[in-house]
């Protein structure tokens, strides 16, 4: 069951957060481009593939941590279900398979890709023991996505779409910090050392500014010039009520029911968060492409 266990540990379940690719096609107007829509599908598998074989990386190389974890030490390379010297082939290959995907796109594309690839190698070994850049590079995951889903279809990326992904970004990384404090309580140290440098409390205040600002960004954007000349609407700020419940809703499961270590899991499984995001996707759809 190697190929099973390889797959597992390329942790397909957080493949969500490659939907960030999709958001220049949208926002550009370009979904019913059949073109642009390949090169979006097709930048959209390889960062799959590319994130896949970063995971496994960070298996290797958090095995010991993982192992006394009560959730992380199911996984295939910390419950020695998958040998190491699979995992580190399965690592080399899909990592090449990625890259030549790449090349199918462009090289700005391919660049990019690599600047990700580069960034999460150092976040494995040595960034993630930096207090705040640690989640400010957790978030440039899904900054870079955004920005590699743009290059991927050559279009032009708003400021504002950069900067309320950005925002959004950090508030769910925070949230996760936030949770493993909660979850491992005194052992959180032994998992992850940098959690010593955070308090619940001091997550909580930095979680506040976050969510302020994500909300702020996106009204502004709603009602820039940029985006009502875009679009030819001014209706886009009937979505922020969308945007304000998700984000209340994600602050209930972080303090009322100690949610938030794997956002890509609590969307699917939160039916009133996955509505609600359902509701605003159909919502700016509406506006942005019948000009409602």
């Amino acid at each position: 069951m190697t190929i099973a266990h390889i797959l597992e540990s390329m942790r397909p379940q957080q493949w969500l957060k490659n939907f960030f690719i999709f958001a220049p096609l949208i926002f550009s107007q370009n979904v019913t481009n059949p073109d642009l829509f390949k090169k979006s599908l097709l930048a959209f598998a390889v960062f799959c593939l590319l994130s896949g074989a970063l995971y496994i990386l960070n298996d290797l190389k958090d095995m010991a941590e993982d192992k006394l974890h009560p959730l992380k030490s199911q996984r295939p390379i910390a419950a020695d279900k998958l040998k190491r010297s699979h995992a580190v082939i399965a690592f080399v290959v899909v990592s090449l398979i990625s890259f030549l995907l790449c090349l199918l796109l462009n090289l700005n594309f391919f660049y990019i890709a690599l600047f990700y690839y580069v960034l999460q190698v150092a976040y494995s070994f040595r960034l993630k023991h930096v207090v705040i850049l640690d989640v400010f590079i957790v978030a440039a995951g899904f900054f870079i996505r955004v920005i590699a889903g743009g290059l991927a279809i050559e279009v032009y990326i708003s400021p504002w779409l950069l900067i309320c992904t950005a925002l959004l970004a950090l508030f769910l990384a925070m949230s996760k910090r936030r949770h493993e404090i909660i979850l491992l309580e005194q052992d959180a140290e032994n998992h992850r050392p940098i959690l010593k440098e955070y308090s619940p409390y001091l997550l909580d205040q930095m979680i506040a500014v976050v969510t302020a600002s994500i909300v702020v960004a996106y009204c502004l954007y709603t009602i820039s010039e940029e985006t009502v000349t875009k679009f030819g609407t001014t209706k886009l700020i009937f979505t922020v009520p969308f945007v304000l419940y998700g984000i209340f809703r994600y602050l209930y499961l972080i303090h009322q029911k100690s949610e938030g270590g794997t956002p890509e899991v609590l969307i699917l499984k939160d039916k009133p968060l996955l509505l609600d995001i359902f509701f605003w996707i159909v919502s700016a759809s509406v506006i942005i492409y019948f000009k409602w």
